[in-house]
């Protein structure tokens, strides 16, 4: 069977970083064992934890803009779940 078809876009090579949280009122088991691993090897100032996952895109495009527009796209297609994830993209 064929793979998805890949668009081609001409432009300069740009990173995207993408980062994808839990919504803040999405409770996150995780972060929570993280947090209560912290408090018991001592560090008593960290407060709440959230975890993520963490994505790097090579993309090229036109401008960032377009790159932003592109990673935000594969987020939105892909990396995040829309009912329980938010996602953040930087252009670098």
């Amino acid at each position: 069977m064929a793979s998805a078809s890949r668009r081609k876009v001409s432009g300069r090579p740009m990173k995207a970083r993408v980062f994808v949280t839990l919504k803040p009122s999405v409770f996150d088991p995780q972060g929570q064992t993280i947090a209560d691993a912290l408090h018991s090897m001592g560090y008593a100032g960290v407060g709440d934890v959230r975890q993520g996952k963490y994505f790097e895109l090579e993309l090229a495009a036109a401008s960032a803009d377009q790159a932003r527009a592109l990673a935000a796209e594969v987020a939105d297609k892909l990396l995040a779940n829309p009912v329980i994830e938010s996602y953040r993209v930087e252009i670098v």
